[in-house]
């Protein structure tokens, strides 16, 4: 989905004209209305009563004043109020040319040309490509990625999964032969890093200027684009290094049938692990995998059908097919074991949760006693921030006394609600940030990987600012867990809106569901995997035709 970048656009309203204009003609109606009354009042005898005019002036109110006015007063009168409602249609009219000359000189709001100046077209189209650029370029850097790491492997690997499969005289391949295709994906990875930090700048608002936002927008198509070619300019090699259609398909297809083997054999330990967390923690820590264990068999059912097709076609001497089935498979071999490493990454995080926790408590209770002391006041002052942490501590301590409770979000709590105090730079709490921080990452990162079919371009900018703060200092550690929950929380919303992406051709079990949503399979190109490369080259594997 691509998502909505609208956001703190100032929508101008044309109501506040339409006052202006009505408080300008009351104001000029009460003038001539004034004017006129002398001569309809001269030459009576009786007295006059003056009633004094609703000014519609900012901030007074309608005041009636009826006073008995002597017949020698009234020409003094009929001078004198006259004389203030023109003085306050004079005034309205020159506020209003005020604010007109201060719009005109001050930056337009963002979407909005400067008065005076041709209206520049909508950006939303602008935004929508450039969000289109990111994700594709994003998609490429992933896949290019992993493949990479496919070809290492299949390139480096012993003797136990090379012999009887590998064409003879086929000797691995040294670390050298990787390394230009490695700085290839190190490069790209970079200027989509700078691309995403030009998207985040634009979606706080900055540059404000609409034309600087239009030249920020063509940035990152550029940095985008870039990043593609150098990914394209590279794909020719690599797939002569890798040798897919050629001596490079059994090694290949060996190495991907050994991860396979491995995957499966972990996945009981996985479903194990995740059943002993049911029984430790409440359904809120284990949310980030939830139906992670299924996910992985249903993309392992997927790479069993594609290793089985990319063998028949070898033996039927369509290379080029068996190297199209093989890349689909090591794709969903790759998301198979980004599922169960991310079990096992959260039992770890919860395990040092619950061994930091304690340290992380009476760190924050002395940071808040230091900060008692030195202020002279009462921890407990109710109302105060103290008396917050007060409770939050107390009912972070019940909780542990309950026994059944979210380490990782009492953590987060302690440390938040610690925030405020000194400290925090080092010791228990920096550890917890830390540790929050990558947890974070790790989740959100996992599932835009695994459903990048779907994921748009918002989910996928918070996360890349989250990982770079990952690399600040500890302070920034809380922005960067906050900013990956987020993404993961964009990117559901992601998948739900996109839907079951199964066409009529899709089996039941065969998985071809969750390789399109993981974005194994590119979309409107049948059954064509994603390959090594930029946007021109990344489609490059479509199955071809076997031959009679």
């Amino acid at each position: 989905m691509t998502p909505t970048m609208t956001r703190g656009r100032l929508r101008c309203s044309k109501g506040h004209i339409s006052v202006r204009v009505a408080h300008t003609l009351l104001g000029a109606t009460a003038g001539v209305v004034w004017l006129v009354l002398p001569v309809m009042t001269t030459g009576t005898e009786a007295t006059v009563p003056a009633v004094g005019a609703t000014v519609p002036a900012v901030g007074a109110a309608p005041v009636a004043v009826a006073q008995e006015v002597p017949e020698e007063e009234t020409s003094t009168a009929d001078l004198v109020l006259p004389l203030i409602a023109a003085g306050a249609a004079s005034a309205l009219a020159a506020y209003a040319y005020l604010r007109r000359t201060r719009r005109r000189g001050a930056p337009a709001p963002p979407g909005r040309a400067p008065a005076g100046h041709t209206a520049a077209p909508p950006a939303s189209g602008a935004e929508e490509r450039s969000a289109r650029s990111l994700v594709t370029a994003d998609d490429c850097v992933r896949t290019s990625r992993e493949e990479l790491d496919f070809a290492r492997g299949s390139l480096e690997a012993g003797p136990e999964v090379r012999t009887g499969e590998a064409v003879p005289g086929t000797a691995p391949a040294g670390p050298d032969r990787v390394e230009p295709f490695e700085r290839a994906v190190e490069d790209a990875e970079g200027e989509l890093a700078a691309a995403f930090g030009i998207r985040r700048r634009y979606d706080e608002g900055v540059p404000g200027e609409p034309a600087a936002r239009r030249h920020a927008l063509a940035g990152i198509d550029g940095r985008c684009a870039e990043a593609g070619r150098r990914l394209d300019e590279r794909a020719g090699a690599f797939d002569a290094l890798r040798a897919l259609e050629g001596e490079g398909l059994y090694p290949a297809l060996a190495f991907a049938e050994a991860r396979f083997r491995e995957l499966t054999g972990r996945t009981p330990a996985a479903e194990a692990t995740l059943a002993d967390l049911a029984v430790r923690f409440p359904p809120t820590a284990r949310v980030t995998v939830t139906g992670n264990i299924e996910q992985a068999k249903d993309r392992l059912v997927f790479a069993t059908t594609r290793l089985n097709q990319a063998r028949q076609s070898a033996d039927l001497g369509a290379p080029g097919r068996a190297a199209a089935h093989l890349r689909a498979a090591e794709s969903a071999i790759a998301q198979a074991g980004v599922f169960l490493d991310a079990v096992h990454g959260l039992a770890a995080r919860l395990g040092e949760a619950h061994d930091l926790l304690p340290d992380a408590l009476a760190e924050a209770e002395t940071a808040q006693g230091g900060a008692a002391g030195s202020a002279g006041a009462p921890a407990g002052k109710p109302g105060s921030g103290a008396a917050r942490l007060d409770g939050v501590l107390k009912a972070i301590r019940e909780e542990l006394a309950s026994g059944l409770y979210d380490p990782v979000d009492a953590l987060r709590r302690v440390v938040r609600a610690a925030e405020p105090l000194e400290g925090g730079r080092d010791g228990a709490r920096a550890r917890a940030g830390l540790l929050l921080a990558r947890g974070a990452v790790a989740d959100a990162d996992a599932f835009v990987a695994t459903h990048r079919g779907a994921v748009g371009a918002e989910a996928r900018t918070r996360l890349a600012e989250a990982r770079r703060l990952l690399g600040a200092e500890p302070a920034a550690w809380l922005t960067a867990d906050e900013l990956a929950r987020s993404a993961s929380d964009l990117a559901e919303q992601d998948v739900l809106l996109h839907g079951n992406p199964a066409g009529e051709a899709d089996l039941p079990g065969s998985g071809s569901a969750g390789a399109q949503l993981g974005g194994i399979l590119l979309p409107g190109l049948p059954d064509t995997p994603a390959a090594f490369g930029g946007p021109d080259s990344r489609g490059r594997r479509a199955p071809h035709v076997p031959p009679a």
